[in-house]
């Protein structure tokens, strides 16, 4: 990357741009896991929006482009973080550890002392990148999904 992208709040207008992200972004996913019907896959472009009306969630900027997405809101002490999505040209560029700084920052101001985030077993890239930023492994479930949590307040 040349220029180091702009991180801004994500706003309900951003809804198209961050779909056809998480679309592109999902679509290696769903090979891995031989599942095109995932949820980042079908959801809708009315669900999308409608999340990012309430939402603590980041985008990043180059340009004039969206570059990639994370969601996040808040569920008392905790800090639940979603669908980080980042476009795949941009990929292995460091934007997923700008973006899970920029809402965990986000998190802290809106009260969180600890964020959660999960991912599929299947998906390594994914969980290097969270047990690089310091989250550590709380649950695996029955169908393989690993949850992470870090503490926002140390």
């Amino acid at each position: 990357m040349t220029d180091e992208p702009v991180i801004r709040s994500i706003h309900p207008d951003d809804a198209g741009e961050v779909l056809t992200i998480q679309r592109a972004a999902f679509a290696s996913e769903a090979l891995i896991y031989g599942n095109p019907d995932m949820p980042p896959l079908t959801q809708t472009l009315e669900e999308l929006a409608a999340e990012l009306v309430e939402n603590l969630g980041c985008v990043a900027v180059s340009g004039t482009r969206i570059v990639g997405a994370v969601r996040a809101r808040r569920d008392g002490d905790l800090l639940l973080i979603g669908r980080l999505a980042i476009a795949p040209d941009q990929q292995g560029e460091g934007l997923g550890t700008l973006l899970l700084a920029a809402v965990e920052e986000r998190g802290r101001e809106a009260g969180a002392t600890e964020a959660e985030l999960f991912t599929g077993g299947l998906s390594e890239a994914n969980q290097r990148l969270y047990e690089r930023e310091g989250y550590h492994r709380s649950e695996t479930t029955a169908d393989g999904e690993i949850f992470y949590r870090k503490r926002l307040d140390a």
